[in-house]
């Protein structure tokens, strides 16, 4: 369904009503169409420590000899990528 501007301010509750069933609502500025109103859906976010357990590392991740090698990166400037 497309409603111009002034339509949609005097019915924004009818309106809101349809896009909650899914259908299209096309908001039109002069009968060219300017915005969509849609029903939100809230993201789906993983709760804290939904990877626990499912990721995989190596056992020396925090070794003297892995640590003093990030640092080397950080520090060494002939190890800096070309731009």
């Amino acid at each position: 369904m497309q409603v111009n501007i002034l339509e949609a301010k005097n019915n924004l509750s009818s309106l809101i009503v349809a896009a909650e069933r899914d259908e299209e609502v096309v908001i039109a500025r002069n009968g060219v169409p300017v915005a969509k109103l849609v029903k939100y859906t809230a993201n789906k976010v993983a709760p804290p420590g939904a990877w626990k357990g499912r990721a995989a590392y190596a056992a020396d991740w925090n070794s003297a000899a892995t640590n003093a090698e990030v640092e080397q990166l950080f520090t060494d400037s002939n190890n800096a990528p070309a731009a």
